[in-house]
């Protein structure tokens, strides 16, 4: 290599967030827990984004403590979704059953560490629903203004 340059980058063309931020342990829970989805109408509209990319971006949004709208498009899914679908899943008590179901899979002989991780990223979901970051303000006409 000559002097003043630099190494070839790291190919990270592979690299997923939504892989990393979600572990196969947390993921195959989730699968547990995560309601279907309602079935559409045929017709035109999107199709819907995978749970686990909505898992991914909110466990962020959970962790870093960001507003929706803050969620950074590499999640390749709007702030929006990932508002929604967490207040349904609030809703429907998906947190406190992942957080159980973590427990439930857990393999003898597992890595403990692993479990740890998981369920820390679960809490940081369970307390970010606990904030009441659910609801919405009402409007400012119902509040006198």
């Amino acid at each position: 290599m000559e002097t003043g340059t630099l190494p070839p980058a790291p190919d990270i063309s592979r690299f997923s967030i939504t892989e990393h931020l979600i572990t196969a342990g947390l993921w195959a829970a989730a699968q547990d827990v995560i309601p279907p989805p309602p079935r559409r109408r045929q017709g035109g509209g999107q199709s819907r984004v995978s749970d686990r990319r909505v898992l991914a971006a909110i466990v962020y949004a959970a962790v870093t403590g960001c507003a929706w709208r803050q969620v950074p498009p590499v999640f390749q899914v709007s702030w929006q979704t990932v508002h929604r679908r967490f207040t349904q899943w609030t809703a429907e008590g998906v947190w406190p059953s992942l957080d159980a179901a973590l427990v439930r899979r857990f393999p003898p002989g597992g890595d403990p560490q692993a479990l740890h991780r998981d369920r820390a990223t679960c809490h940081a979901i369970i307390r970010r629903a606990a904030q009441g970051t659910t609801s919405c303000a009402a409007p400012a006409a119902a509040r006198g203004r």
